[in-house]
């Protein structure tokens, strides 16, 4: 942030050589060395766009486009919270020119010729706006970002790291709506880890937490796609959303995670397999008018609960 007017990146604007060297000096005598300087319309927009100037002294009058034209461009060619403060250099007098200025994107005027003093006015009262302005966005790139993260842990499960239950309700729907409109099926994989009340009584809730957060780990691994998710459902249990995906596909899914979550070796001393395993649930719908995600949903988790009766650390898909 400029602390004087020394820190601008000043552009000036102007056919007359004469004006342009005067400003120029006093500009200089302000401690603004090498201004920017174009002497048309035209290579003031291309500076512009190039360089991002913190105030433009802009001749109303050039030789090739209108000045209050240049001005509209410099707006356009802002980008974000981009800004820049322009004033005009004129010797029109007129309310209805001053008006127009404003309108276009002007920030304030200068009469010609112009005042060292006044000049020196102007651009400490537009050094204050250029700091004002960056302030302002600072205030709201930081409110942004504070945003993003409150929404980020609104629908994040605290200890895993994935979606919550909040947010799988929301994602799920809308998923359920994208795969009807394309008409295609949607797949889901309900995960629950074997013997979890046994493993949190022999080895204490901290190391059942760290069991969760590593089955979890293993089912977001699953969902590499944009219209995947993996989550929450509660307690011990994860469920994975596949759009756009068969049975076969979401079997195969399973199956990985399945695997993946064995290969970790976690010692489980109250499983019969003697480490930490998981069984899995799969249904798969293709969606249409009147037929409910709960259908999908309760589908899988009958397959889960015959997954478990079948022996654990096993996928069962639904219809099988």
């Amino acid at each position: 942030m400029p602390k004087n007017v020394t820190d601008l990146k000043v552009m000036v604007v102007e056919d007359s050589k004469v004006t342009m060297k005067a400003l120029c000096n006093y500009l200089e005598r302000m401690g603004i060395h090498h201004p920017l300087a174009a002497t048309t319309g035209q290579a003031a927009i291309e500076i512009f766009r190039r360089t991002r100037p913190d105030i433009v002294l802009l001749d109303a009058i050039l030789p090739d486009i209108d000045g209050f034209d240049v001005a509209r461009q410099f707006r356009a060619a802002e980008k974000g919270d981009e800004w820049a403060a322009i004033i005009f250099l004129t010797s029109m007098a007129k309310d209805e020119d001053l008006a127009h200025g404003i309108e276009v994107g002007g920030d304030d005027y200068l009469m010609k010729p112009v005042s060292e003093v006044v000049l020196k006015a102007k651009m400490r009262a537009m050094r204050r706006l250029v700091e004002m302005q960056r302030s302002l966005v600072n205030v709201t790139q930081k409110l942004n970002a504070a945003n993003k993260e409150l929404q980020r842990l609104a629908t994040t499960d605290g200890l895993t790291g994935v979606a919550n239950r909040r947010m799988f309700d929301e994602l799920a729907r809308r998923e359920w709506r994208r795969c009807m409109r394309i008409k295609q099926p949607m797949s889901l994989v309900m995960v629950d880890v074997d013997y979890f009340k046994a493993y949190n009584d022999t080895y204490g809730h901290q190391a059942g937490d760290a069991c969760l957060k590593a089955v979890a780990a293993q089912v977001a691994r699953a969902a590499p796609r944009a219209s995947d998710l993996a989550a929450r459902y509660g307690g011990d249990e994860f469920v994975l959303v596949l759009g756009d995906t068969t049975l076969d596909g979401a079997r195969w899914v399973a199956n990985n995670i399945r695997q993946h979550v064995s290969d970790l070796r976690m010692a489980h001393g109250a499983s019969p397999a003697r480490h930490v395993t998981i069984s899995c649930g799969v249904a798969s719908m293709t969606p249409y008018e009147g037929l409910p995600l709960e259908t999908l949903l309760k589908t899988a988790d009958n397959a889960m609960y015959k997954a478990k009766t079948q022996g654990r650390n096993t996928v069962v898909c639904a219809g099988e």
